[in-house]
């Protein structure tokens, strides 16, 4: 009887521990590799993994995006050769989720950068602008996404991100009342501005494959550049 009532405990244990992990999984599912991703979930573990996965399956993409309630619409295929070129752009509309605007206006990504950045808007640009200044971001400033070039321009060697769209540079930012913060001139400062930038770099890592800033060569001296390098979906990440 002794051990039958163990085995019964034993039981009723393992059953509320699986009712808990169960809860708690779908409580956080962010937090889990076997979960779909969804971009109105916070940013977890595994957020950077799933929107790198998105590469190569722009149907998936796009429905997130517009679940996602985003504005931002297809772009027309550009490819020029096997190195060069995207059939999943998504032209970003300052609209929806996205209340964000750029400049230069409207500018085309790949589809998995695009839904990183609904989520970089909402979860780390915003919340660092207000945590800094206690004001909202109102435009991000940009360099662009698509360049058909090699690895800082070189004439040979791998292609950049880049070349397909799968990368975005950050040059700076405006703020709610006009306020501008610069990754070449506030960088190397002390201020708020030089604090608001490595949040935002921090935050970043959580959710594209590389994030590199000025702390990572003179080549980035001017900008954040964010990638979603396919490499990302098995968790080699790059964040500097």
């Amino acid at each position: 009887m002794r051990r039958l009532i163990g085995w019964l405990v034993a039981l009723a244990l393992v059953a509320v521990a699986a009712w808990f992990a169960r809860e708690y999984v779908r409580k956080y599912p962010e937090h889990f590799p076997w979960t779909a991703l969804d971009l109105d979930h916070p940013i977890g573990a595994f957020t950077g993994r799933k929107l790198a996965a998105l590469t190569g399956d722009t149907a998936q993409c796009r429905a997130l995006l517009a679940r996602a309630d985003s504005a931002d619409v297809a772009a027309p295929p550009l490819v020029r050769d096997s190195n060069c070129g995207f059939d999943d752009g998504m032209r970003l509309m300052p609209a929806g989720a996205r209340a964000v605007r750029y400049i230069p206006s409207r500018p085309v990504t790949s589809c998995p950068i695009a839904a990183a950045l609904v989520m970089f808007d909402r979860d780390v640009l915003q919340p660092a602008a207000r945590k800094h200044f206690g004001v909202a971001v109102a435009s991000i400033v940009h360099a662009g996404s698509y360049s058909c070039r090699r690895l800082y321009g070189r004439s040979t060697g791998p292609f950049s991100e880049h070349a397909t769209a799968d990368a975005f540079d950050i040059l700076g930012f405006r703020l709610a009342g006009g306020r501008r913060i610069s990754v070449l001139l506030d960088w190397p400062g002390s201020g708020p501005e030089a604090a608001f930038l490595r949040d935002v770099r921090d935050g970043a890592c959580g959710l594209f494959a590389t994030v590199l800033s000025p702390d990572y060569n003179a080549a980035h001296a001017n900008h954040l550049h964010l990638d979603q390098a396919e490499r990302g979906e098995k968790g080699w990440r790059g964040c500097r």
